[in-house]
């Protein structure tokens, strides 16, 4: 193919020198560009058309317009589109070499052979993707060399049967466009946390939806409890799995996300895992590869910058709100006293100053402090865990402290004082508003000047009816007849095991429809007792506010 050109030189197909051609030439009025290429069979541009007094033999023809198929990499120099008409057959007689265990389409959906992900099909025989399927396309000579006919578009859900090219309308394939694009109906979203029916994968093993293990492709365990933990916000679930409620949004994060939860909550899938790398070239992206495979990260990190894109994301304005705040923003009031450094200088240069009170600008000084009063929303509370002691007892063994989550809660009680370096000041905070959903973590690792430390403090939580009220003090509700909710229900918690920069998350998450326990860390998933959630070394929960 030439490449550089000067005028008056012409264009053509790779190999194909009968290609239709561009000519510039002085007497053309303007250059046309290179047309992109675009899907031929777009439903918005179909229209139907019944040739000799309707359907003949089960047969019917459908006239599209053709965007250059025969172009294997989009790039054709096509100046007219043509009607091309495209014959529906029920029967096939390929359909019984469709390989239902190869397919696969969690990956990316890009060509195996052009890398381009424009007008992609997968091959139902043996799973590959190829682009295009006109005479000269990838799928069309992956069907004549291999003798694969059977393909489905993986952005319309068409079927079709190469070389021949007429389109394969049988409900026998209904099961591979669910598992393509899961769909459910807004009743069947209401009925998910009620029904206790377990899936069958199609090599025999069961799997509960919802339930299923997600893939580690290369250091993506951050990634894979964090997703785990929000399939457990019954809200934020039900609101990504009906795609209408985002289809405004044209952020790929949130649409890939959306594609991982039907993925997840899916009771037709062909096998019982899911692999979120779609979702993850998403997120590489909008991360700006903060968060990538291959990169170990903190679970935390990675949830405070989900939440906060998805939430940005899926706003239709600067004011308005979102799911994601709907379910887990709460306030704090925070009074941060600071050392006022123009007091200090007149005290060390011999001013006066009487130890009177003086406000500004919301701002109270007493003496040389400052104590500011401001309020804060916030999506999760950090809790800082008691030193572990330096030295090993009588038997040489470490003493691994515990501590009630209790006393670590009391930092938001409002009188507790927590001490900031940078800048030096001293803070008390207060839980003004509660959250739907309450996220705490649990600050075990610190960064010093050589290397990474973790506290292996215990926290002893109760798993059902943590009443907030009795250790923090919470505000009287707005409304008269409204009753305080201030007892939650454990629905997520993350662990870490191992040491800082070598181990690994997991997480245990309940069942709501039969509210058991199940341990997940990455593809395994198998059920535990609530006993043993309580003796692990928790990392961040979730707690569910009791309605």
């Amino acid at each position: 193919m030439k490449t550089n050109r000067k005028d008056g030189d012409s264009v053509y197909g790779e190999g194909d020198s009968k290609r239709q051609r561009i000519v510039d030439s002085p007497s053309s009025p303007s250059e046309e560009p290179l047309v992109p290429y675009n899907d031929d069979e777009d439903d918005e541009r179909r229209a139907l058309s019944h040739i000799g007094g309707g359907e003949e033999d089960g047969h019917r023809f459908e006239t599209e317009e053709d965007d250059d198929d025969d172009d294997p990499f989009g790039q054709g120099s096509v100046l007219e589109k043509t009607n091309r008409q495209v014959e529906v057959r029920r029967d096939c007689p390929y359909l019984d070499t469709v390989n239902r265990q190869v397919l696969d389409f969690d990956f990316e959906k890009f060509c195996s052979v052009s890398l381009s992900n424009l007008n992609v099909y997968a091959c139902l025989v043996c799973g590959k993707y190829y682009q295009g399927r006109g005479k000269k396309s990838h799928a069309y000579t992956h069907s004549l060399e291999a003798g694969h006919h059977v393909y489905i578009n993986l952005r319309t859900e068409k079927v079709y049967c190469l070389p021949d090219g007429y389109e394969i309308n049988d409900p026998s394939l209904d099961d591979i466009r669910h598992v393509l694009n899961p769909r459910f109906s807004r009743e069947q979203v209401e009925r998910l946390d009620k029904t206790k029916q377990w899936s069958r994968a199609l090599d025999g093993s069961d799997y509960l939806p919802g339930m299923v293990g997600l893939n580690n492709i290369q250091k993506t365990d951050f990634v894979n409890v964090t997703i785990q933990s929000l399939m457990r916000v019954t809200p934020l679930r039900n609101f990504f799995l009906i795609p209408e409620n985002y289809q405004h949004c044209r952020s790929p994060l949130v649409h890939r996300f959306g594609e991982l939860t039907r993925k997840i909550w899916h009771a037709r899938n062909f096998k019982g895992q899911v692999s979120p790398h779609e979702f993850l070239q998403a997120v590489m992206k909008a991360s700006k590869k903060r968060f990538r495979i291959g990169a170990q990260s903190e679970p935390v990190e990675f949830m405070s910058w989900l939440l906060n894109t998805l939430h940005a994301d899926l706003r239709t304005s600067k004011k308005s709100s979102s799911i994601i705040h709907k379910c887990f923003q709460g306030e704090l009031e925070v009074v941060k006293d600071t050392q006022n450094k123009a007091i200090s200088e007149k005290k060390e240069s011999g001013g006066e100053q009487n130890g009177a009170l003086k406000i500004t600008d919301g701002v109270i000084e007493n003496n040389n402090i400052a104590a500011e009063t401001y309020r804060m929303p916030f999506l999760m509370l950090g809790l800082d865990l008691p030193e572990p002691p330096l030295f090993k007892d009588v038997m040489e063994k470490n003493i691994i402290p515990q501590v009630p989550l209790f006393n670590i809660l009391k930092k938001f009680d409002g009188e507790t004082v927590t001490t900031t370096v940078r800048p030096p000041a001293r803070m008390r905070y207060r839980v003004t508003r509660l959250p739907q959903y309450l996220i705490l973590h649990m600050r075990r690792f610190t960064k010093n000047n050589f290397f990474r430390e973790k506290n292996p403090t215990l926290v002893n939580f109760p798993v059902k009816n943590l009443e907030l009220k009795d250790y923090i003090p919470l505000p009287a509700p707005t409304k008269e007849n409204e009753r305080l909710r201030t007892k939650y229900d454990l629905i997520a918690n993350i662990v870490h095991d191992g040491k800082p920069d070598e181990g690994f998350y997991r997480v245990f998450v309940q069942r709501k429809s039969e509210e058991l326990w199940y341990e997940m860390q990455d593809l395994h998933v198998s059920e535990t007792l609530p006993q043993m959630v309580a003796l692990s070394e928790a990392y961040m929960q979730i707690y569910e506010q009791q309605q």
